[in-house]
């Protein structure tokens, strides 16, 4: 292993992710800027995700107000193309069909358990994800002892893609910051004096998650220049993924002045010691009586709690609603976060349903986008046709999406946008079916925008068929590389825009909230599954192989003294018995803790029931919650988000259909624990519901709905006229 970087400057280190690291880094930017020139500091942040409020924070009245904010990866990027500007970036799409290229001519024999493994779903994400995490931290085949043979196909597949990608001049993006490392260090034709010459101090925010190959690109990048980075205690999540320790262990490997530092301004919110107690394991001083030694040592939040994830948005939905009213508060003031960036999708789907406008844009799966879909179709015939078939298939599934998306299909449409040119054929297909004017028409701005973005996506893949020898520039060509882009789609390539100027509730992963604020933050799904979950780091090898592969690129045998060592809640290292759940179950209750300081006002906890039937279903809440629910001085209080008020018809229909079912099951809730049910209550709503439907301006179609639901409570699956 190479020795660790070195870096010339001073660290300065927030007590914990309570802690606001945004004041923080612009007390510490107006200093810099003071001195060299708001122009002259650059300011460096690991992640992307956060960065614009970053900017936003650095270019207030107290600061200059034309603050250069990057990204470290973004940064490296323009180093690259300093050095080379022919050099082209790898798109996701042509990354796909080029490692499939490259695994397809393998000479060297499959393993069997991967053979096995690629008919589960999600198998080829797991393996990119693998094979993008060896290549960040440049571990090469050659390079291990003794891998597992399953290891050992893969990084050879990933030594090989690389190789083509030197051949054909491609550059992928998990290759960036290695790239730049080694154009920088070796400085190729004087690359690094082009990149630093246009500053003269760097804040580098966030060093808690630079990893060994970040430290050093921030090495190369500092050697003329004044260095000032911020990092945050008990606050690395992705880096303690890949290498153990704290931020003071890296700091004090680089040979950083390290120095303790608290924002002048900073508020506390009424859940801090929450954060702090999810992230330390500290729980707040308290008196004899069990209560706050202060009113600073508070933490407060609310928690909701229902039958379904369906109910688990629509109680969300409404508490946004009542906020507003008593607040005042924007859309713009809120954020709903999910575990996973893959739950995204429905999650705001299910908020605009119940009358949310959402902020967040993104590009969904493919697979689940009518836009590619049709696209996918026209392909799908034209390929047909280039074959040799004359006549469209009435029962195809081709043929039938398309006339369902426009009714005046037939053959002479298809023809009549045929061109040699398959990039060609599909803009006239664009044009022709009036395909941009049919969104505008009849999708809302939020789809319409992210179609529009599907339709570009479809047409850069088309002109990469006729650019490249990688496929046939043709139907068939286009087709395959349509198809797997659609298969291995995953949400978490793409960049999601969580703050766009029409405005709405942000809808995001929980850890794209770490550099964020809003007044009201909901954190949803919180059960065991996953905070701490069990699927930690890859689902593409069973838990047992993952402890015994030293050469998979991420933290997979942490010694007992190593997990006490970076996660402060674990205090005595003789006490873990599982040294691997242990390391990964602390980094995500750390993500809990960092996800719950983004709320400045309210912070909400929300969880379901899983399992089905009114009697085998449990509520399994993360044992985190759990945890500050019994922690002295911390406090849990039930929101009212089922008394809340219900607004807009969609909202409405759905609460009256699920009044029913939830009846029956409450009551049956009662009588399985031995308690007392009110049917004086279901009697009072069912006599409402039943005036409803004697009410003759009743739309039949919901008042046959309302009774269905009546049947399928009572067991009767069909109705009997």
């Amino acid at each position: 292993m190479p020795s660790p970087p070195r870096l010339s400057g001073s660290c300065k280190l927030l007590p914990g992710p309570e802690s606001d690291p945004l004041a923080a880094a612009a007390e510490l930017y107006a200093e810099l800027a003071a001195r060299h020139g708001d122009r002259n500091v650059l300011v460096l942040k690991r992640h992307p995700a956060g960065l614009e409020r970053l900017a936003e924070t650095l270019g207030t009245d107290d600061a200059p107000r034309s603050p250069r904010v990057e990204s470290l990866p973004e940064h490296a990027s323009k180093t690259i193309e300093a050095y080379d500007p022919t050099l082209d970036r790898l798109e996701y799409e042509e990354r796909i069909e080029l490692i499939s290229l490259v695994i397809d001519g393998a000479s060297r024999d499959i393993p069997d358990y991967l053979e096995r493994a690629a008919d589960r779903d999600g198998f080829a994400r797991d393996v990119g994800q693998l094979l993008l995490g060896a290549t960040r931290q440049r571990l090469r085949l050659d390079d291990l002892e003794d891998p597992h043979d399953c290891l050992a196909f893969l990084y050879a597949m990933n030594d090989r893609f690389h190789e083509v990608l030197e051949q054909r001049g491609y550059v992928e993006r998990a290759d960036v910051v290695p790239r730049a490392v080694s154009l920088l260090e070796d400085d190729a034709d004087g690359v690094r004096g082009r990149v630093t010459d246009s500053f003269d101090a760097v804040l580098a925010v966030e060093l808690e998650e630079f990893r060994r190959l970040d430290r050093r690109y921030l090495a190369a990048l500092t050697d003329d220049a004044e260095l000032v980075c911020l990092g945050q205690r008990h606050a690395s999540v992705e880096r303690t993924g890949v290498e153990p320790g704290t931020v003071e262990s890296i700091a004090s490997e680089a040979d950083l002045e390290i120095e303790s530092f608290e924002p002048s301004d900073e508020d506390a919110s009424p859940h801090r010691a929450i954060t702090r107690f999810l992230a330390t394991g500290e729980a707040p001083t308290t008196d004899g009586a069990g209560e706050p030694a202060s009113e600073a040592e508070t933490g407060r939040a609310e928690r909701i709690r229902t039958r379904t994830a369906r109910e688990q948005v629509r109680a969300v939905a409404r508490e946004i609603q009542a906020l507003r009213d008593r607040h005042e508060w924007s859309y713009d003031e809120f954020a709903v976060a999910v575990p996973r960036v893959e739950r995204v999708p429905e999650t705001r789907r299910r908020l605009r349903e119940a009358g949310i406008p959402t902020a967040t844009i993104g590009t969904p799966s493919l697979a689940e986008d009518p836009v590619v879909n049709e696209l996918y179709a026209f392909v799908t015939l034209q390929a047909r046709r280039e074959r040799g078939a004359l006549e469209l298939e009435e029962d195809d599934d081709s043929t039938t999406r398309l006339r369902a998306r426009v009714p005046e299909f037939d053959r002479s449409l298809l023809e009549a946008c045929t061109d040699s040119s398959v990039a060609t054929s599909l803009e006239r297909w664009i044009e022709r079916t009036d395909l941009k004017g049919r969104i505008a028409r009849e999708e809302s701005w939020v789809d319409a925008r992210e179609q529009f973005a599907s339709v570009e996506r479809v047409l850069e893949i088309a002109g990469f068929v006729e650019e490249t020898d990688l496929v046939g520039p043709d139907w068939r060509g286009l087709r395959r590389m349509l198809r797997r882009t659609i298969r291995y789609d995953a949400p978490y390539v793409h960049a999601v825009e969580t703050r766009p100027p029409t405005g709405g509730v942000a809808v995001c992963a929980a850890d794209d909230l770490k550099y964020d604020s809003r007044e009201a933050v909901f954190l949803l799904d919180l059960l065991d599954d996953h905070y701490p979950g069990d699927g930690h780091l890859t689902r593409l090898f069973p838990r047992a192989w993952l402890e015994s592969m030293p050469n998979y690129p991420a933290v997979t045998d942490p010694a007992p003294g190593t997990v006490a060592d970076t996660f402060v809640p674990v205090a005595d290292p003789s006490e873990v018995t599982d040294p691997f759940g242990t390391y990964h179950a602390q980094r995500s209750r750390r993500r809990l803790a960092l996800a719950t300081r983004a709320a400045r006002s309210r912070l909400y906890c929300c969880s379901y029931e899983r399992g089905s039937g009114g009697l085998r279903r449990t509520h399994e809440e993360s044992r985190y919650l759990q945890l500050v629910a019994d922690a002295p001085g911390l406090s849990l209080v039930d929101a009212d988000a089922d008394t809340a008020r219900i607004r807009g018809e969609a909202a409405a229909t759905e609460a009256l259909l699920a009044q029913p079912r939830g009846e029956l099951e409450r009551v049956l809730r009662e009588a399985s624990t031995g308690g007392q049910a009110d049917l004086g209550e279901t009697e009072e709503l069912f006599e409402e519901i039943a005036l409803l439907l004697a009410d003759n301006d009743l739309d039949p179609v919901l008042a046959d709905a309302i009774r269905s639901q009546f049947e399928f409570a009572a067991g009767e699956v069909i109705r009997n006229e």
